[in-house]
């Protein structure tokens, strides 16, 4: 009899949402769409905005069970890349800087075309750090996905997990 119990309230709480990796998706959302970021960074290297964008598309497809869709779609997301800064970050003995860091910042806008929730504009924004005597495109391609799969998470957690 508990058994039965157990798995009724099982079942109701199952019904209001979807969960996966911690994230909840109300079970009415069922696809999104992803417009290609705009670059408003200066020293963007080119084509990095399309990298994040399709860095985004990954990451929800992976992460959960909705569905891309162009026309008409549940959720909606927009997006500007607003910084790309190479800094010197940690100084050294005299004049030298030790460390030099980069920093990517997105300008995000959430949609929800289907439920109550209002949109939001958010920045989001993650660096790396790497020694100053290292030639930057060594290491480039490390630091830009380091930097993208932590924007990633971020985006993903305040779109899904309500943080």
């Amino acid at each position: 009899m508990h058994r039965l119990f157990f798995v009724i309230g099982l079942f109701l709480l199952a019904q209001g949402c979807y969960s996966f990796r911690a994230a909840t998706i109300d079970a009415r959302i069922q696809s999104y769409f992803i417009h290609s970021f705009e670059s408003n960074a200066v020293d963007a290297l080119p084509g990095l905005e399309q990298r994040l964008t399709g860095d985004l598309q990954d990451k929800i497809r992976l992460n959960s069970r909705l569905q891309y869709q162009e026309i008409n779609p549940d959720i909606e997301f927009k997006g500007i890349l607003a910084g790309y800064q190479i800094s010197a970050e940690a100084p050294s003995t005299g004049e030298r800087v030790a460390i030099n860091r980069l920093t990517i910042t997105l300008a995000i806008e959430y949609i929800d075309n289907i439920t109550d929730a209002e949109p939001w504009k958010r920045n989001f924004s993650f660096f790396y750090d790497y020694p100053s005597g290292t030639d930057f495109s060594s290491i480039e391609e490390e630091a830009i996905t380091t930097i993208s799969d932590q924007l990633m998470e971020d985006i993903f957690n305040a779109s899904f997990s309500n943080w």
